[in-house]
């Protein structure tokens, strides 16, 4: 029998602020749910302009002092070729916002090795530290599953670095590829986490922000079949809780 993937689940808001404080919840509950577990609590972030809101809100007294540092680990399910300190480094901007502030250990902080050359080499490498840190924390399987993914959303439907139309949209054996990143904004080399590593996630969500997007979230829920066709986020249907949380201004 194939197996069931929950439905996805949309919620609304006035605007991002309002989206963000949701997400800010929801990512310290999960931390708090780890943590009682006895286990660590794996986050991959996202990129771009959206998250910086919500990265602001998590480095704040109000969620830091909630958030079980100590078993709390972080990753990234893109990153732009390029190091740390440059102004395109997905990296880079969190580590200003969230990281910093937070004063996680480096052991703790485990970002894309956007510097290395080639793109290739950075995701193998990448892939093999995914592969010894689960292996060690006792969650061998095919795929990682992270206890939450953090995705944004484009405007032309691509969420991490799956673009319309590239072949790692058909990856079944990666965890991590590079794509060219020809047709993305910058228009730079990336390295990404791959959709089965994405839909094998206890929890995705997608921080989405502005009229057009939010358009874009109900397409993908209103013909999930049709927009799978166009959209790479359409593709994203884990076995574990798939949210959507829509600020309708910017």
């Amino acid at each position: 029998m194939k197996s069931q993937t929950p439905p996805p689940e949309v919620r609304r808001f006035a605007d991002l602020a309002q989206a963000s404080h949701q997400a800010a919840r929801y990512i310290v509950a999960t931390a708090q749910a780890c943590a009682a577990a006895g286990r660590p609590f794996t986050l991959a972030l996202a990129g771009g302009a959206t998250p910086q809101t919500l990265y602001r809100l998590l480095a704040a007294p109000s969620f830091a002092e909630q958030l079980p540092k100590a078993n709390t680990h972080l990753f990234w399910g893109d990153e732009r070729c390029v190091p740390p300190q440059h102004p395109a480094s997905n990296f880079g901007m969190s580590q200003a916002l969230l990281l910093d502030p937070l004063g996680l250990p480096a052991a703790q902080i485990h970002r894309m090795p956007g510097e290395t050359r080639p793109p290739a080499e950075a995701a193998h490498r990448y892939e093999q530290h995914l592969r010894q840190f689960f292996k060690a924390h006792a969650r061998p399987a095919r795929f990682p599953r992270f206890d939450l993914i953090l995705l944004g959303l484009g405007v032309d439907g691509h969420t991490a670095s799956l673009l319309p139309g590239s072949l790692a949209l058909a990856e079944k054996e990666h965890w991590v590829v590079a794509v060219d990143g020809a047709g993305a904004t910058p228009p730079l080399a990336r390295l990404t986490l791959t959709l089965p590593v994405l839909n094998q996630a206890d929890n995705v969500v997608f921080l989405v922000a502005g009229q057009a997007k939010a358009r874009l979230v109900q397409a993908i829920i209103a013909d999930h079949a049709a927009a799978a066709r166009q959209y790479p986020a359409a593709l994203v249907r884990p076995t574990g809780r798939l949210l959507y949380l829509v600020g309708e201004i910017t």
